[in-house]
C-alpha cells in the first residue's frame, strides 16, 4: 500500500539569487523532501548545481535531501554527494554501468537509493526483486528542463505500484514533472505517495500549494 503522501518542492524552480532564503520557506510552509536536480550538460543538455550548492545548504533545513543525478557515470561521486548531506541518491538506469552495483554503492554511503526512469525508459531495466531499490522515480516530464508540460503516465506509475506492492517493502514511489493540483488526485490515485513540483509551488503561497497537493 501506499505510504502517506509526502510533497518534495524542486528547488529547480527556485529564485537562485536567494537560494538559502528560498529552502527555509519551503521548508516553513511543509515541505517534506527537498527535491534536488544535479544536471550535467551531457546526460541532459541543461546545467544546474552540484555538490558545493548542497553542502552550502545543508545546514539550513533537516528536511531529506532527494538527490535526483541527471548525470553520466556518476558512480565516482556518490562519496561526495552523501559526503555534501545527500539524504537520497536518484540515478537513471542509462546512466550507469551497472545499475545494482550503484545502487549497492549508494547504500553502502547510509543514503537511499533510488532509481529514475524518463517517460520513455521502461520499468523492465529495474533490478529483480527491487534489491536495494528505496525509491522510484516516474519522470512524467523529459528529464532536464523544468515547467514542463505533465504527461498523462498512470499506467506507468500503476506498474510501478504493483512492482512495489509484489516486493512488500516500503519504496517511495516519486512522481516528477509538470505536477499541479489538478492532475495530483490522479497521480496519487494511481500509486504515487511522493510528488514533486517546482514551477508550481514556487510560483505563489508556498504553504497554500504545498497543501492543495496533499488534497487540502
Amino acid at each position: 500500500m501506499p505510504q502517506a503522501v509526502r510533497i518534495a518542492p524542486s528547488l529547480l524552480a527556485a529564485d537562485f539569487s536567494r537560494l538559502g532564503e528560498e529552502l527555509r520557506a519551503i521548508d516553513a510552509a511543509g515541505a517534506d523532501y527537498v527535491h534536488l536536480d544535479v544536471m550535467d550538460g551531457s546526460f541532459v543538455p541543461n546545467l544546474s548545481f552540484g555538490i558545493p550548492v548542497i553542502k552550502s545548504l545543508r545546514p539550513l533545513t533537516k528536511k531529506p535531501f532527494d538527490t535526483h543525478l541527471m548525470v553520466n557515470k556518476p558512480d565516482h561521486l556518490f562519496p561526495a554527494f552523501a559526503g555534501a548531506g545527500a539524504d537520497i541518491i536518484s540515478v537513471h538506469p542509462e546512466a550507469v554501468d551497472d545499475l545494482p552495483t550503484s545502487l549497492a554503492a549508494i547504500r553502502k554511503l547510509g543514503c537511499r537509493a533510488g532509481v529514475a526512469f524518463n517517460p520513455d525508459t521502461p520499468l523492465s531495466l529495474l533490478p529483480a526483486g527491487l534489491e536495494n531499490v528505496d525509491l522510484i522515480l516516474v519522470m512524467t516530464v523529459q528529464a532536464g528542463f523544468g515547467g514542463q508540460t505533465f504527461m498523462p503516465l498512470f499506467d506507468k506509475i500503476r506498474e510501478a505500484r504493483a512492482l512495489i506492492n509484489q516486493c512488500g517493502r516500503a519504496i517511495d514511489l516519486e512522481v516528477d514533472g509538470g505536477i499541479n493540483a489538478e492532475n495530483a488526485p490522479m497521480v496519487i490515485d494511481a500509486g504515487a505517495d511522493v510528488l514533486v513540483a517546482g514551477t508550481y509551488i514556487f510560483h505563489d503561497d508556498y504553504a497554500t500549494n504545498i497543501q492543495s497537493l496533499k488534497g487540502h
